[in-house]
């Protein structure tokens, strides 16, 4: 199945030539307010992007440095899912991610599990209430073992989303926990709604 990069798409990509580097290029990608899914042909296109789409461009970057195309799925309570692309460095796990709140994005590879890495997200995830909302996660999704032409063609995307959804997730939080869960408090809302785009966000 055809699903190969133009030369000037393929440039675009090269330059995303380190982690570091695919994280600013998302870093500095108008988030997505529409309600559409973006193939990385897209996002290259358009400069949009929000976390899913975000996630699968990084994953294809990833991809060309030889590493795995993984995206893992946050599943959260009154509140946005969040997509993160999540690879290894000598055994400890890092995530390139789009968001449009400051602390969502992405992770230097510096945790044990992916348990680890997805609990560094705890405190920063929660919803226009103040409410913290992640509640579980997936393991990763291979996409190079996806048999669909997601790099460069919209029409996978909503199909491979939907798989992403339907894989067990794991809960972080024991039921104690969460009914012990307090408010965020209004300094820490308020900084990290830095650059958030209201039009893109969740309202309970």
């Amino acid at each position: 199945m055809e699903d190969a990069f133009t030369r000037a798409e393929s440039r675009a990509l090269d330059r995303l030539s380190t982690v570091h580097a695919i994280q600013a290029f998302l870093d500095r990608t108008p988030y997505s307010v529409e309600k559409v899914y973006r193939c990385p042909r897209s996002v290259l296109r358009d400069r949009r992007a929000h976390c899913f789409d975000g996630a699968v461009l990084a994953a294809a970057a990833l991809e060309r440095l030889g590493l795995p195309p993984l995206i893992l799925d946050m599943r959260s309570a009154r509140d946005d899912d969040h997509v993160l692309c999540v690879y290894r460095v000598r055994g400890a796990w890092g995530a390139v991610a789009k968001s449009n709140f400051v602390g969502l994005r992405g992770r230097e590879p510096v945790y044990r599990s992916l348990r680890e890495l997805v609990m560094s997200y705890f405190d920063h995830y929660f919803n226009m209430e103040r409410q913290r909302s992640l509640r579980s996660f997936s393991r990763p999704l291979d996409l190079a073992r996806v048999r669909l032409p997601w790099r460069t063609t919209d029409r996978p995307m909503a199909r491979i989303a939907a798989r992403l959804d339907r894989m067990p997730h794991t809960p972080v939080l024991t039921p104690a926990q969460l009914r012990a869960l307090r408010p965020v408090d209004r300094r820490t809302f308020r900084a990290h709604q830095l650059g958030t785009d209201l039009r893109g966000v969740y309202w309970p």
